[in-house]
């Protein structure tokens, strides 16, 4: 499992020649990814790459080139991937909590929009002259296996309409002029590395749509079964068996014969985060009361995943290959919140040292509270 895209020397070079820290993407690296996906996929299958992951512009046209869609979920992600210039039909719009002029950019850019709710519905129709075909993303009632903070699980949510009030949001929905409900959208699940857990959600999701089909009459062209594909951070974790995922969404498409619609995937971590690294410098090694600390240049104002899933990120450094410490990586902010995690780096790690952090393709700049404490933003290198 290669969890850097870039060797040593390339570390070095990019370092000397940018400066440090800093944030390097590795274009072919993203296209083998996203290549690799869709070789496994039923052909029914479209991949929406979701710009939330990393919305660097070289990254967006290098998948567009390779003919992916896009799953947007504001006004900023929208207008990047309107610079690309796509066909109609290849951009999606989601979020719990759109403005009226966030809707109106969405219908004059020919966008299909993932409804939340009936405040969706209503504002579209208002907004409409003619007529638009939408998503409607369900907060599905049993079935979901991920009971995560990110997504939601299965309890309360402020994503997507309840599945127990979809009756009476479908009843209201036939009365709208312009605006007709013709796909369902679920996402129910969050880096999620077993492929077996991942088709038994989008089964739910298909047994869902079939429900809404017989019981509402509901006609659906497209069936959005979210994102969700996980990544190892650690060589002892296994990777997402796509050729598996690929398999059973094929086989589970035969036994649902009723659906000849379409299915969606919005993988963003998956595609996007191997080819990522980033680059920091030691600036103390610090021993306090039985623990190691490494202070690096940059910390949670530019890697704040560790924080916020307890998990680091892949690190190695550079050079150095003496026996592995246990080591507590710190950032340069006043506040003790600023941790990349503990981990096993050189007991003759030292100041001026290199660490190169890998899987920071996604949720890694893009995530990161660039602009706390007022340190410089790291630069963003693409190299084709």
């Amino acid at each position: 499992m290669n969890l850097f895209p870039f060797e040593d020397k390339a570390c070095r070079s990019l370092a000397e020649t940018h400066g440090t820290p800093l944030f390097a993407y590795h274009g072919p690296t993203a296209a083998a990814q996203f290549q690799r996906l869709r070789a496994v996929l039923p052909k029914r299958a479209r991949l929406a790459y979701a710009v939330k992951a990393n919305p660097h512009p070289e990254l967006l046209k290098r998948f567009a080139a390779l003919g992916a869609s896009f799953d947007c979920a504001s006004v900023g992600e929208l207008r990047a991937v309107a610079e690309l210039h796509l066909p109609a039909g290849r951009t999606f719009f989601a979020g719990p909590g759109k403005r009226r002029e966030e809707l109106e950019l969405a219908l004059s850019l020919g966008v299909r929009v993932q409804a939340e709710g009936w405040e969706d519905l209503a504002r579209l129709d208002e907004l409409a002259t003619t007529e638009h075909a939408v998503n409607l993303r369900v907060h599905p009632a049993t079935g979901a296996e991920e009971g995560n903070r990110i997504i939601g699980g299965v309890g309360p949510s402020a994503f997507g309409i309840d599945e127990e009030q979809l009756p009476g949001v479908l009843e209201r929905a036939d009365a709208l002029r312009h605006i007709r409900i013709r796909g369902l959208h679920v996402f129910a699940a969050s880096n999620q590395r077993d492929g077996t857990a991942l088709l038994r959600t989008h089964r739910m999701v298909l047994e869902l749509g079939q429900r809404l089909v017989r019981d509402h009459g509901l006609r659906l062209e497209q069936i959005d079964l979210g994102g969700g594909l996980g990544v190892a951070y650690a060589p002892d974790q296994t990777e997402l068996d796509v050729d598996a995922l690929g398999r059973g969404l094929s086989e589970m498409l035969e036994e649902h014969a009723w659906f000849d619609g379409e299915l969606i995937l919005e993988p963003g971590r998956f595609l996007a985060a191997p080819c990522g690294i980033y680059l920091a410098r030691v600036v103390r090694i610090k021993e306090s009361r039985g623990t190691r600390f490494a202070i690096l240049e940059g910390g949670i104002n530019h890697l704040l995943r560790p924080l916020l899933t307890g998990e680091p990120f892949p690190v190695r450094a550079i050079d150095r290959s003496g026996a592995a410490v246990p080591t507590t990586l710190a950032g340069p902010l006043c506040t003790s919140l600023d941790r990349l995690g503990e981990v096993e780096l050189p007991h003759d790690l030292a100041p001026g040292d290199l660490l190169a952090f890998g899987r920071v393709g996604a949720y890694g700049f893009s995530e990161g509270m660039t602009h706390f404490l007022s340190h410089p933003v790291p630069p963003q290198i693409w190299v084709a």
